[in-house]
């Protein structure tokens, strides 16, 4: 695998250009904008097999090139007849995906944009992907080119025997080929490995680019391209049988010119979230403008567009390696829209934004504390808007009376259904819940966003809540009883010495919390009681070189990465100490792609191991834990959207993938205050 290049700021950017460079990722994001409308790439080259959802489930889009009468393949792996183009490089930026491919004489290089500017919501709405196609000649000769892209009907349902019908259309500037199921049961259903079967995937192609679209089955021609006569009207088939929407372009290149090409690729969904029995529309129908409108729109404003996205990947990608170093920078840039991804964006009534994560390959919940908690670094260091979108429907539920416990809840239910909490004991009873997990989470998160937006405005409204769960950790945060934390995966454990830091922590912001809204009486109080608590908290955890996993179980030891808001919310309530001893011991557990999570098992976690580095000031100290995590995306031998939980001595896979939490990554990027406050308000 050493012959892919780390991504590093070598490489490139200016405004309406990347050059790329060749890069190995674990997947590649080809679409990524939510959980239901997510296509990947899940091996080295484009051709070596289909593209699937980020559930592995196979939605095929199948990309040829005809140069002078012969067919390559730049996309897929089908047909089979025709000879794969050589992929000569491949870029992974924020925003982009850049493939260049050579064959017959010509250069083909393929983009794939998706636009999620965090700051401005209309554009993060969009659900659109723009592909486009840059194609020349690479010697000089005359060459006679047809692109080609066929879009096979599963991208538009849950299972390949669903029923669909198809369509075409015209709208300003556009021609539109779309497809969906037959049935459209909106929100019917919830679960972790699924795709929408509700809503309808558009090919839209601009009027001026002479292309010839079809709905058409290509089994009839062995080269793969279907003629204008193949169209298939026989409505309804299953999605497995139904013709591919496809598009081709006719190109006559002559001499050293390039020529461009692009169409849109989008999924739309009327309702995306149902929130405590009601039917949220999808935040980009707010407005109330419909599908055609929103892809003119998306087409009028794609060079402007473009332009914007390639400088926000380039100053990105700048300061992302300024902060962190080359391999930081090109993991920050696989996170990116991973991070966003795994999210729906919704409307509440009042056309107020809110914002679900799905639980991916977990157990599919949605808006788990506990997701929320790991993913919040990307949000606060882009858009605290964001946090809060995804974190006024977790406060509103807890102030309902059907939520009774002292504590912070879990989730909302599981994607897309927000009814109400469902993992452990639910609104049932105290078992497996997480009481100071998340009570610790909602705590720490709320303090960070108050901070980062200049005012405490939402802790204010939320406060009474906030004081329930303050006088919980107090009475059990020091020494947690037998309970989940986050990493629940590896059980139920008391006396968790890194839970207890999250609980001292969580006090410590609620202290300065307290401050802020003038309640000087109560910030005095928790502040020395937090103090307290970390004095009492190293006596116990001490063990000889190190601290010790739980406080009662001798010769172990863990990440104690929620020690990093200590710092990050200048808490200073644990002292120096404590952070460089373990630092210094980390430093003896490093294995070959990472370091483990603790000393019961070798597997470890992304996401935490950014915030144990981000708990040192020593570049080099940093750069010592993180330069394993290139090396395991250069050797992982599981080929998935980025995994959060691997093993630190095989690089495989332990569970969970394609999750909003590797958006922790950031956090080192987040602990420059400056750069925050630049991101956060970034206007372009």
């Amino acid at each position: 695998m050493k012959q892919f290049l780390l991504l590093a700021v070598a490489v490139t950017f200016s405004v309406g250009h990347v050059v790329a460079q060749n890069e190995r990722a674990p997947a590649t994001p080809l679409i990524a904008f939510d959980p239901y409308f997510s296509v990947w790439s899940m091996t080295d080259k484009l051709t070596d097999q289909g593209t699937k959802h980020w559930t592995g489930s196979d939605q095929p889009m199948r990309g040829l090139l005809r140069v002078d009468g012969k067919v390559y393949r730049w996309m897929g792996r089908d047909p089979r007849e025709a000879a794969a183009m050589e992929q000569k490089s491949l870029t992974i930026a924020p925003l982009h995906t850049i493939y260049t491919f050579e064959a017959g004489g010509v250069r083909l290089t393929a983009t794939f944009l998706t636009p999620s500017i965090p700051t401005d919501l209309d554009l993060l709405a969009q659900p659109v992907t723009y592909l486009t196609w840059k194609v020349a000649s690479t010697d000089g000769q005359h060459h006679s080119t047809e692109i080609y892209l066929g879009i096979d009907a599963r991208i538009a349902v849950n299972s390949s025997d669903q029923q669909v019908t198809w369509s075409s259309a015209h709208t300003t500037g556009l021609r539109v080929l779309s497809v969906g199921s037959r049935d459209q049961q909106t929100l019917n259903r919830s679960g972790d490995n699924l795709r929408a079967d509700w809503g309808y995937f558009h090919l839209a192609v601009p009027d001026d680019e002479l292309a010839t679209l079809a709905a058409a089955s290509t089994e009839k021609n062995t080269d793969g391209f279907p003629s204008s006569k193949d169209d298939d009207m026989e409505m309804p088939q299953t999605a497995g049988n139904a013709p591919l929407l496809s598009v081709t372009f006719p190109i006559d290149l002559v001499g050293p010119e390039t020529a461009e090409r692009h169409v849109l690729l989008s999924f739309t969904q009327d309702y995306a979230i149902e929130y405590l029995d009601r039917k949220l529309r999808a935040y980009w129908r707010h407005n109330g403008e419909p599908v055609p409108q929103m892809l003119a729109s998306a087409e009028r404003n794609y060079p402007a567009i473009e332009t914007r996205s390639a400088k926000f990947d380039a100053d990105l990608m700048s300061d992302m390696e300024k902060a962190g170093g080359p391999v930081y920078a090109r993991l920050t840039a696989l996170a990116f829209r991973q991070t966003l991804a795994a999210n729906g964006l919704a409307t509440d009534v009042d056309g107020t934004p809110l914002q679900f994560p799905k639980e991916n390959f977990s157990n599919g919940c949605i808006s788990t504390v506990d997701v929320l908690y790991p993913a919040s670094p990307f949000f606060l260091f882009f858009s605290p808007t964001l946090l809060e979108a995804q974190l006024k429907p977790v406060m509103a539920y807890s102030a309902l009376p059907r939520w009774k416990w002292p504590f912070a809840p879990h989730d909302l239910g599981q994607y897309p259904l927000a009814n109400g909490q469902v993992y452990g004991g639910g609104e049932r009873t105290e078992e497996d819940q997480m009481p100071v997990e998340e009570s610790g989470n909602m705590l720490i998160m709320i303090a960070a966003m108050g901070r980062a937006q200049g005012d405490m405005h939402f802790a204010k409204e939320y406060w009474p809540i906030l004081t329930k769960w303050a006088e919980y950790l107090r009475a059990k945060g020091l020494d947690p009883e037998n309970q989940l934390s986050t990493d629940d995966f590896a059980g139920h454990l008391a006396h968790n010495a890194n839970l207890s830091i999250k609980a001292i922590d969580a006090l410590g912001a609620y202290a300065d919390m307290a401050r802020a809204l003038g309640r000087n009486d109560i910030a005095r109080d928790y502040s020395r009681a937090a103090k307290d608590m970390a004095t009492k908290w190293e006596t116990m955890a001490k063990e000889g070189d190190h601290y010790k996993l739980a406080f009662d179980s001798a010769n172990t030891w863990s990440q104690k990465y929620n020690l990093v808001w200590d710092r990050l919310l200048s808490l200073n309530l644990f002292p120096p100490r404590v952070r460089q001893t373990e630092l210094t011991y980390y430093a003896t557990k490093l294995q070959t792609y990472g370091l483990p999570l603790d000393s019961r098992k070798d597997y470890t976690k992304l996401d935490w191991q950014l915030w144990t580095a981000t708990l040192s000031t020593d570049r080099a100290q940093f750069d010592a834990l993180v330069t394993p995590l290139g090396k395991w995306l250069d050797e992982t031998p599981t080929r998935v959207p980025l995994t959060d939980w691997y093993d630190t001595r095989t690089g495989k896979q332990e569970g969970f993938q394609a999750r909003s939490v590797v958006g922790g990554l950031y956090i080192k990027a987040l602990s420059d205050d400056v750069l925050a406050k630049k991101w956060r308000t970034r206007t372009e």
